[in-house]
Parts: C-alpha cells; structure tokens; sequence
C-alpha cells in the first residue's frame, strides 16, 4: 500500500549534529520530517535518522542525557528502519577508540578505530573518496560512478569502521585501510560521510533510504 501523506521520518535533536542541513537534505529527497528532541516519538516512528558531528564521548553523553538510548533500542528492535550520519554511523558500534570505556549503542558488533597518518593519508581524511558497493543495499541500488564504484562521496573523519565488521552489505572505500562507508544490516543503515555535504549522490542515497527502506514498509 502506498505511505500515507504524514509519514514522518524522525530526525533527533540532541545537541550533536548538522541538524537543519540534513532536514533540508531529507526534504529535498523527499521525505516529511519531523525535528524532535523528544524521545517519546520514536514509538511509532515510520523512520528514525540519527545525525552525529564531533567528539565521541561528547556525543554518546549528550545522547544518553537526552533520553533517548532506550526507545531508540526499543524501536531498532521493533523494526523501524533507522539511518546514521557520519558519528551517528559510529555511535551503533560498541565503542570507540576515541573514547574507551564510552558504550555505543552496541546494535552491530564491533569498535571503531582511528586511522593512522602515513604517506598520502593524512589524518584526518578530508575529501571525495569513492564507493565500492558490497552486496546488496537499499541505499545503494541503481547507483553507479563508474569502475565498479556508486560513485563519490565527501568524507572528514578521523575514525572508521572496519572492514571485518560483520555487516549485510554496503560500501567500502580505502584510504590506507578498508573501511565501511556504508553499512546496511537488517532495518539498520548508515553512512560514513555527510550525504547532505556529497552532492547528487547524496540526495540520491537519502531518496533511496526513503524509497526502498522507509516506504518499503507500506509496499
């Protein structure tokens, strides 16, 4: 069955993250979004997208602080589809090197590492870097740059996920190291890289987390 017109994709407000640039970008894709920093709403929520910028301490305390860890545990295992942006990818592991002993979300196995400065990689990686797709992911079908990628994404991050983290599919991009770019595992799904900052790919990706993830759901 076709979405009803309301549908509202949550996009939480805890004090971290790129807020009105990612509303807008959502919008654009076109989704109904709703900013909320009530935790609350997510029960019920057709889609849950978790922005994140910054230190990860910082941002998994003002997380924690704002309520927001245990309905949005409850709602990931109800099987609302979620979405996590840039620290919000990071977040949904168990930890972080930047941060050791600060639990993550611990909704997929794994810690996320700090790249190591050497020769042509400097720390951290700040440009367009390209995805190598991995399977089959909602956010990623149709999508093609050419050589085998889905084309090129806008990337400044110190940490990342590693390549051996058991994910359903997604992207991978190198810089020194393989990482995951993109993951999707189940109603899970994140990105690396800001897709409001990456352009038509980007405001592609968020389409397709709304066409194949979000409304799916009503199909």
């Amino acid at each position: 069955m076709t979405p009803p017109p309301d549908l509202d994709v949550l996009l939480l407000d805890y004090g971290a993250g790129n807020l009105r640039s990612a509303e807008k970008a959502l919008v654009r894709a076109g989704m109904t979004v709703k900013v909320t920093g009530t935790p609350a709403d997510l029960a019920g929520a057709a889609g849950i997208v978790v922005p994140g910028q910054g230190h990860f301490r910082q941002v998994m305390e003002a997380f924690d602080e704002s309520g927001f860890r245990e309905p949005l545990l409850s709602a990931v295992a109800s099987g609302t589809p979620l979405l996590g942006i840039c620290v919000g990818m990071q977040m949904l592991f168990e930890g972080s090197e930047e941060a050791p002993g600060v639990s993550g979300l611990g909704l997929i196995p794994g810690r996320v590492r700090r790249f190591t400065a050497q020769p042509g990689h400097k720390v951290p990686q700040m440009g367009w870097n390209s995805l190598q797709p991995v399977g089959d992911s909602p956010l990623l079908r149709g999508l093609t740059g050419g050589e085998g990628s889905a084309g090129y994404a806008y990337f400044v991050h110190s940490y990342y996920v590693p390549a051996e983290v058991p994910v359903d599919a997604g992207a991978v991009t190198e810089y020194g190291v393989p990482f995951w770019s993109v993951i999707s595992r189940g109603n899970i799904h994140a990105t690396q890289f800001h897709p409001e900052k990456s352009g038509a790919l980007g405001l592609a990706l968020l389409a397709r987390f709304r066409q194949n993830v979000v409304e799916s759901d009503f199909s």
